[in-house]
């Protein structure tokens, strides 16, 4: 499959077939890399789009090395599979003019969740839904991939703008795990202005949001706790218990006080020990995530989470091994930006609603990317481009009204031909 000789919406159908979790991206990568390689861009793959030493919540080597066969086995082309070198990613940049070097930002990953197959759900019912068991596009990031391409092909195909694109195809944003080691390398560096979009986030289509400020930051922990097995009808005194551990730490962990400054979040998501009935735990694994509404008010409820967390092992003479999971932090976009999509789209035809900002609600790790411009003397925004979604994000019904794909492009070309 040539992602060349497709429209956006038969790209996005096709990725939406074929989902890639988080570091397993290798056939989304490698595909959009083919069609923007043809098209003069330079690109930076994998170890050259990431810092890999950086990366959070990765899978084990075999679940990379299967999804990299599962994509070869799909047709992705075996010239940016070997450049990847077990490692998704991308960055692509092309000079149009003498002007600014502008950073656009889309993601690329899917879902850990079975997707609906019923006649109730259009992907299902039109014969484009998942084929892949256990995975799904619930979030739109198909149509963010979409966009990004197709914001190298209006650009590329009808004079540019005066200035540098870089396109960042970033893996991983499922869990906060790819932004951080992105923002890391040194592609950001003579970034002037960056760009991140969204679909859908609960807006009809034709609805444009110029700002969306204040993701809250978030951190996600997994932790195992250790402890020695005995027969608990027998010998109950001689087990230590990583389930009694665990206990302990959920029921405080939720106990962790609320800070006065500004929102604070926990949240236990899953919990775990594979053990029998009569035995005393010797293992037990717990998945735990907080957020703030600061970077500082994160690391004050990580801070107590993992006090938390050790005071609970000790309790019952348990050890613990932990270890982060994904992370993200916070921003408020520049007002100039803001302006500047607001503007450009109002006089885009499609577009019915402009509103400057919205507070985001959730994390997005997009915040790295954009907090490393900033930080720099750079400016950022983070757009919401509307989809009419017919089910919340995340959910098995998620779907997104394709027309939003072109709204997005034009959205972000008109605004970077305005800069």
């Amino acid at each position: 499959m040539a992602t060349r000789d497709q429209n956006l919406v038969d790209i996005r159908r096709d990725l939406h077939q074929y989902p890639e979790e988080g570091w397993k991206e290798f056939r989304t990568t490698a595909l959009v890399a083919e069609e923007l390689d043809d098209r003069g861009f330079t690109l930076h793959l994998g170890p050259n789009a990431v810092d890999p030493d950086e990366r959070l919540g990765v899978p084990a080597d075999d679940e990379i090395a299967a999804a990299v066969e599962r994509a070869r086995d799909l047709g992705a082309p075996e010239k940016y599979l070997d450049q990847m070198d077990g490692i998704t990613g991308l960055v692509a940049e092309k000079r149009y003019g003498d002007g600014p070097v502008v950073g656009i930002r889309v993601d690329m990953d899917a879902l850990a969740r079975q997707e609906a197959m019923d006649d109730d759900h259009r992907p299902a019912r039109d014969g484009f839904a998942s084929k892949h068991p256990g995975e799904m596009h619930a979030c739109a990031h198909d149509g963010h991939t979409a966009i990004g391409l197709g914001i190298a092909r209006e650009l590329d195909d009808n004079g540019g703008f005066d200035g540098t694109l870089k396109l960042f195809f970033q893996p991983a944003e499922e869990g906060g795990r790819g932004g951080k080691p992105m923002s890391e390398t040194d592609h950001l560096d003579d970034v002037d202005q960056m760009l991140a979009l969204h679909l859908g986030l609960g807006e009809e289509t034709g609805t444009v949001v110029a700002g969306y400020d204040r993701p809250l930051s978030n951190a996600k922990l997994d932790v195992t706790f250790h402890g020695e097995p005995a027969h608990a009808g027998g010998e109950p005194h001689a087990g230590k218990n990583a389930a009694q551990a665990l206990g302990a730490a959920v029921q405080n962990l939720y106990a962790i006080p609320r800070h006065g400054d500004g929102k604070t979040r926990i949240n236990v998501g899953q919990v775990h020990s594979n053990n029998a009935q009569n035995v005393i735990s010797e293992e037990a694994e717990l998945r735990v995530e907080v957020r703030g509404e600061t970077a500082s008010l994160n690391e004050y409820m990580l801070g107590k989470a993992r006090n938390v967390i050790e005071h609970a092992a000790g309790m019952h003479e348990c050890s613990h091994d932990e270890s982060l999971y994904g992370k993200t932090t916070t921003f408020d976009c520049d007002e100039s930006m803001v302006r500047a999509v607001a503007d450009a789209a109002g006089d885009i035809d499609g577009v019915s609603t402009v509103k400057d900002r919205k507070e985001f609600g959730g994390s997005e790790d997009a915040s790295y990317l954009i907090r490393q411009v900033q930080e720099q003397g750079g400016e950022a925004t983070y757009i919401g481009v509307g989809a009419s979604n017919p089910a919340g994000h995340h959910t098995a019904y998620f779907d997104i009204d394709e027309e939003s794909l072109a709204l997005g492009v034009d959205v972000v070309c008109e605004t970077l031909r305005a800069l």
